[in-house]
């Protein structure tokens, strides 16, 4: 373009731009006006956090139980199963020896046994033992000592057999010291020694 139509133009230009809103302030909104300011809030003791709730009342605690009643009870009931299951051993070993089994023999072959008692003598089973017959007493074959009574009966009576036997010296055979058998009505019968020595 010449210099002379640019300088001619200049005005019109400079116009149409002055005439032209800038682009940034269209859009532009208007503040809105500030709020008020909240009054003033004086304290008149130091500022602390204070509980937002109320506490609650205080509870009793809980009560206090000892251990030691329930301990001892298992303790005493470990205990005594243990003995009584001691006590059941020693009595069916004491059943099984040849001691007993010798003096149940010999009462069956006793007439007067038989007179007394009927026919079918055994030893008489107890009830807390499941049918086993209880044996006191103690047999010691190898100490020389046989001392043992229990309970008998027949199909007419029963009655209780005591029999006592011991070693006096190694190598020698049993002395019978006592063998008889008390009936329930009192009757008793001796048994035969046998000349005073025997071998269970």
């Amino acid at each position: 373009m010449l210099p002379h139509t640019l300088a001619r133009r200049a005005p019109a230009l400079a116009q149409k731009n002055a005439a032209r809103p800038a682009r940034g302030l269209v859009n532009a909104l208007p503040r809105p006006p500030p709020k008020p300011q909240p009054p003033p809030e004086t304290f008149a003791s130091p500022s602390r956090p204070r509980a937002y709730y109320a506490r609650p009342p205080p509870r009793d605690l809980p009560p206090y139980s000892r251990a030691w009643p329930g301990l001892l009870a298992a303790c005493v009931a470990g205990v005594g199963a243990w003995a009584a299951f001691l006590a059941y051993a020693a009595n069916q070993e004491r059943l099984a020896s040849s001691a007993v089994r010798r003096v149940l023999a010999d009462l069956r072959d006793s007439a007067d046994v038989r007179a007394l008692l009927g026919d079918a003598v055994r030893a008489e089973p107890a009830w807390y033992l499941n049918g086993s017959p209880w044996v006191h007493g103690a047999v010691k074959m190898l100490q020389g000592n046989i001392d043992i009574s229990f309970r008998i009966k027949g199909h007419k009576g029963a009655g209780t057999v005591y029999f006592t036997s011991i070693r006096r010296g190694r190598g020698e055979p049993f002395t019978t010291l006592r063998f008889k058998v008390i009936a329930d009505d009192g009757t008793v019968v001796l048994m035969p020694r046998e000349g005073a020595a025997r071998d269970p």
